[in-house]
């Protein structure tokens, strides 16, 4: 059997943060299986904890939607790493924790249980795609105009509206779900 997590990411208080599911020791599970068990966690993310294969890393970490896999994500990251050491888990270097994921690694700072990551990376710029343009303004329910066609990607780093104004890195707190109702997956 695999145990799962689910943290409350974003809050040191139970059942007010932004929860996301952590798989344990998900190595050999199926790509199929880690969708149909995001799909059925109906979270925004759910997490699967691997060995990892690059030189480094502490853990490998798959993130799965209930619509398919991303790359990175923030929340997802945060919630993860704290499962992770909750669980046991513990780096190799103190105070600093390496995932490696989708977009390859990714350095957690462990400040006296205070999880910040500096974000990776951007992944793609420049101009948007016409086409992309009107798919995403058909998801919002939105019709494409001149007017509001942006220039470009936009990314920015999560956290508060001032950590994103002064570029830092983003940070939380997180609790496992409650240690009297442990859960496990087959």
């Amino acid at each position: 059997m695999r145990q799962f997590s689910q943290v409350d990411v974003f809050t040191s208080e139970f059942l007010r943060g932004n929860p996301v599911a952590v798989v344990h020791g998900a190595d050999g599970i199926p790509d199929e299986e880690m969708a149909a068990f995001a799909r059925w966690t109906n979270l925004s993310e759910t997490t699967f904890l691997l060995a990892p294969t690059q030189p480094g890393a502490d853990y490998r970490l798959r993130i799965f939607t209930p619509g398919g896999e991303l790359p990175f994500a923030g929340h997802p990251t945060l919630g993860s790493a704290r499962a992770w050491l909750e669980a046991g888990g513990v780096p190799a270097a103190e105070g600093r924790i390496v995932q490696e994921c989708g977009v390859g690694l990714v350095t957690v700072r462990d400040d006296g249980g205070r999880l910040a990551f500096a974000a990776p990376d951007l992944l793609r710029s420049g101009p948007v795609d016409p086409a992309e343009l009107a798919a995403i303004a058909a998801s919002l329910g939105l019709a494409p105009r001149r007017s509001w066609t942006p220039r470009g990607w936009t990314t920015g780093r999560g956290g508060s509206g001032s950590s994103c104004a002064t570029r830092t890195p983003c940070s939380a707190s997180a609790r496992t779900s409650p240690p009297w109702a442990p859960t496990r997956w087959a």
